[in-house]
């Protein structure tokens, strides 16, 4: 949603195509998609590759900013989906159209989302 506050033009095909969808409007987006892959599903040498290579173009202080916001969003979603907390009506509305683009319906945790389609 902050690309809509910032007017920017953002590729969200990334997030399920990888790298076939480059950077996705985000400075370093793909940098950015593969650490955060290798850090949610890949062994401890992706994470150090990965890590490498973000770290580099990016500089310490972006790198931290990053590691800290996938920690978080990590976190919050899994909090969030085992509680079983539904997304209130206004994010509900205002996201909609990126939960279909991605197709988050596809996820069990989707049940959670009221009108989900799933």
């Amino acid at each position: 949603m902050s690309s809509v506050v910032t007017g920017s033009d953002v590729d969200l095909r990334g997030v399920n195509e990888g790298d076939d969808a480059g950077d996705g409007g985000i400075p370093h987006g793909a940098r950015l998609l593969a650490f955060t892959d290798a850090v949610m599903r890949g062994s401890d040498d992706d994470v150090a590759r990965e890590r490498a290579a973000l770290r580099e173009v990016l500089g310490d202080a972006e790198f931290v900013d990053a590691v800290a916001t996938i920690g978080a969003f990590n976190v919050v979603d899994r909090i969030a989906d085992s509680t079983g907390i539904p997304l209130d009506e206004q994010l509900n509305a205002v996201s909609e159209a990126v939960r279909d683009e991605l197709d988050l319906a596809r996820f069990g945790s989707s049940a959670n989302t009221p009108g989900a389609r799933g």
